[in-house]
């Protein structure tokens, strides 16, 4: 009974070996039991010291490794297994190639997914429903990129320096100061004339204003000279019109004939009186009229002439 125990033991022994040595062999292998599992094919560019068996994760959690790296004249092409059959992505999707940390490490390949986040209920990657077009299926393609590292970033630096070289930033740099400095002069310059020109034409203002006021007089009779010279172009237009008229203009030459006439009348009346003054016997007669009608109405009239 005993060495029946005991041999049941040892070949129980001997079976798990076997069964880990197997399973140990086919792990190497890349050989995984179950369904669980899917592939995806990513292309990098660069890889940076990707591997086979180099891990995958998604959002920091490990859930697949590099199957197979594969290099060609375009592209280095790495098989991604994934271990979670459960695992839903929406596209787009990309695969990411970054060392452990930035000072270097072991390379790892980062799933990134930019769409938005699927249903519970979609379907998986293996699954014949699964829809291509929304979600990374089994058998899909996606395209990888190379992650910021110490070397890249060493890289794009000592880019960044050669080109800086080449273009004499740096004197540019220097030049372009100093003339932002004498710019700033110019400038605080330019500033300090812009305020005394202001007080100057604040003054000028001011001067403006008193000139204003004393022409203000000026103006006012310059607009009633004005005012008249228009009523007068008015009588004159009135005249004009007046003038226009044959009727009036008739009256107007009668009126001035008749006035010819008279004047003419008056000349001869005057000459006669000066006629008349100038003979001295008339001058007499006329004073002995004068004195005689004075004596008359002193004798019609005594009492009134004592009075």
């Amino acid at each position: 009974m005993r060495r029946s125990v005991r041999d049941a033991l040892v070949g129980f022994t001997v079976i798990g070996g076997i069964v880990g040595f197997a399973a140990t062999a086919m792990w190497m292998r890349g050989i995984r039991l179950g369904s669980g599992h899917w592939t995806v094919t990513a292309s990098f560019s660069d890889a940076g010291g990707l591997a086979e068996r180099s891990p995958v994760t998604y959002r920091g959690i490990l859930v697949g490794s590099v199957r197979s790296v594969q290099v060609t004249p375009e592209a280095v092409v790495a098989e991604l297994e994934i271990d979670k059959g459960d695992l839903l992505l929406a596209l787009p999707v990309t695969a990411t190639v970054a060392s452990g940390s930035l000072l270097g490490g072991d390379a790892q390949v980062a799933l990134v997914s930019r769409g938005t986040p699927l249903p519970e209920n979609a379907p998986l990657p293996k699954a014949v429903s699964c829809e291509a077009s929304r979600q990374l299926c089994d058998g899909a393609t996606i395209q990888g990129q190379e992650a910021p590292s110490l070397t890249t970033v060493t890289e794009s630096l000592q880019l960044l320096l050669s080109q800086a070289k080449e273009a004499q930033l740096v004197p540019n740099l220097a030049k372009s100061t100093k003339q932002f400095e004498q710019t700033a002069i110019d400038a605080s310059t330019f500033l300090t004339n812009a305020d005394a020109t202001s007080q100057e034409i604040d003054a000028l203002v001011k001067q403006l204003r008193v000139e204003i006021a004393r022409a203000q007089p000026m103006i006012e009779n310059l607009n009633a000279a004005t005012a008249n010279a228009v009523q007068a172009s008015a009588h004159v237009n009135n005249i004009v019109a007046a003038l226009d008229n044959p009727k009036a203009l008739n009256e107007l030459r009668q009126t001035a004939a008749n006035a010819a006439e008279l004047t003419a009348k008056i000349d001869a009346v005057g000459g006669d009186v000066a006629k008349l003054t100038a003979d001295p016997a008339f001058m007499a007669g006329l004073r002995n009229v004068t004195i005689g009608l004075g004596e008359l109405f002193a004798e019609v009239y005594p009492a009134k002439t004592r009075k």
